[in-house]
């Protein structure tokens, strides 16, 4: 393990990277992830790898323009990230999930998640994420 895998390490990198996507700034979003990165939504069952990564979290943020995130907990050891989070954001784009389509609705809604981010010399080597798609589905009214 490298020292940038170590939890003092990992606890501003993952500050850097929370911001980033904050943010929207993909360039150093993807600056900071492995080249074979997986970035992996087990709940909405959406997976990327690599380059196409980009264009997955492009995709997220034109969905939601306004998202932001905000921790609540968060955990760091070696090589590993864990951190439960809230998201906010007004629905302003059509969302997908698999065949159900949402148009949008204006409605601002909030959720909530947990990523686990492995790391591997200081770069994002996955991040898995689990959200509370439930939760967004009933607040725009689909269920």
């Amino acid at each position: 393990m490298s020292a940038a895998d170590a939890p003092d390490a990992l606890e501003s990198a993952i500050g850097a990277y929370n911001d980033a996507w904050n943010a929207h700034d993909l360039d150093a979003i993807t600056s900071m992830h492995a080249p074979d990165m997986v970035f992996e939504n087990h709940t909405a069952g959406e997976r990327a790898v690599g380059v196409s990564v980009r264009d997955h979290i492009g995709a997220i943020f034109e969905t939601w323009p306004d998202i932001t995130f905000k921790t609540r907990r968060l955990y760091v050891r070696d090589g590993l990230v864990v951190q439960e989070w809230t998201a906010e954001a007004t629905h302003a784009n059509e969302m997908r999930r698999g065949d159900l389509v949402a148009e949008p609705t204006g409605k601002r809604i909030s959720w909530d998640g947990l990523d686990v981010i492995p790391f591997e010399d200081g770069l994002v080597r996955r991040k898995d994420v689990y959200s509370d798609s439930v939760s967004i589905l009933r607040q725009l009214g689909l269920l």
